[in-house]
C-alpha cells in the first residue's frame, strides 16, 4: 500500500478506491502489442506549465503515476528541448520497481530515447552520463553530433529534412522497445499526433487556473482530429484528476502484480 494522497477510481462504475500501487499499475498496464503512450500534466484551463516548468503543475498523485508508467514501459521517449529545459536526470527506478520488471522478464531499467533533429545535446547531462542503460537518440541524416555524444548514446538516423518519427518508432520496436512512454514536449506530441502514432494519452489535470500565457500540451502543424475514447477517471483527495484515453480495447492493461513503492 502506498502512502501519500489517496487515489480512487471514480469512473467507470463501480468506483474503487483508495488504490494501491499494484492496483494502479494493473489499471494502466502494458498493451498486448506495440503501443505509444503519452503522459502529460495540465492545469484546469489547459496550461502545460506553471512558472515555465511542468513541475509547477505536478503534485504527489501525478508523480506517483508518473513513476509507475516509467516502470511499465520499455522505452522512455522525450524531445531534446524538454530534456534540456526540464533538466532530465538518469531514468532510474526503485529496487521494488526493478524487481517487478525482472519478474516480468524486462530489463531492470527502461531505455531513454531522445528525439533531436539538431543534436543540440550535452553528453555531460546526467541523463546521458549517469544512464543505467545506454540511451538512444533519434535524429536525421547529415547532422554532426557534439563531441562525446556518441560515447554515451547510440544515434539512430531516420529522415533527411526532419526526424521521421514513424521510421524511428519502427526501429525502436525492432530493437525490442515495443511499449513506449513519451513525456513530451508539446511539439513532439503534435508531430506524433499528425503522424497518427499516438495510441494513448494519460493526462493529469491540476485543480488550478494558470491564466493566460503558457502553451498547450500539444503544438506544431495542424492535423486531423484523432478520436481517443476515455478508459478511466481517477481522482485524488486534493482535487487532481488522472485521465486515461486509449485508441482501442487492445490498449487495455495486462500487468499483473506491481510493487508497493
Amino acid at each position: 500500500m502506498s502512502t501519500g494522497t489517496p487515489i480512487a477510481r471514480i469512473w467507470p462504475a463501480p468506483p474503487a478506491g483508495p488504490l494501491t500501487d499494484p492496483e494502479l499499475a494493473a489499471l494502466y498496464g502494458r498493451a498486448t502489442r506495440p503501443h505509444l503512450r503519452m503522459n502529460f500534466v495540465a492545469s484546469a484551463d489547459g496550461a502545460v506549465a506553471l512558472g515555465g516548468y511542468s513541475a509547477g503543475l505536478s503534485g504527489e498523485p501525478d508523480k506517483r503515476v508518473f513513476g509507475l508508467l516509467r516502470m511499465l514501459c520499455d522505452g522512455l521517449v522525450v524531445a531534446a528541448g524538454t530534456l534540456r529545459h526540464e533538466g532530465y536526470r538518469a531514468a532510474r527506478l526503485s529496487e521494488d520497481r526493478r524487481a517487478w520488471r525482472r519478474g516480468h522478464g524486462l530489463p531492470e531499467y527502461p531505455t531513454l530515447v531522445v528525439v533531436s533533429g539538431s543534436l543540440d545535446l550535452d553528453p555531460a547531462q546526467a541523463c546521458f552520463a549517469d544512464a543505467p542503460v545506454r540511451p538512444l537518440v533519434l535524429t536525421r541524416t547529415g547532422v554532426e553530433p557534439p563531441p562525446g555524444l556518441d560515447e554515451v548514446a547510440d544515434l539512430v538516423r531516420c529522415g533527411e529534412e526532419r526526424v521521421d518519427l514513424a521510421a524511428g518508432l519502427a526501429e525502436l520496436r525492432r530493437r525490442g522497445l515495443a511499449q513506449l512512454l513519451c513525456e513530451g514536449g508539446p511539439y513532439l506530441f503534435g508531430a506524433l499526433t499528425a503522424a497518427d502514432l499516438v495510441d494513448e494519452l494519460c493526462l493529469t489535470v491540476a485543480p488550478l487556473l494558470a491564466g493566460a500565457g503558457p502553451g498547450r500540451i500539444t503544438a506544431g502543424d495542424d492535423s486531423p482530429p484523432r478520436r481517443l475514447p476515455l478508459r478511466h477517471v481517477l481522482a485524488a483527495e486534493d482535487g487532481v484528476l488522472l485521465l486515461r484515453y486509449a485508441r482501442d480495447v487492445d490498449a487495455a492493461p495486462s500487468a499483473g502484480a506491481a510493487p508497493t513503492a
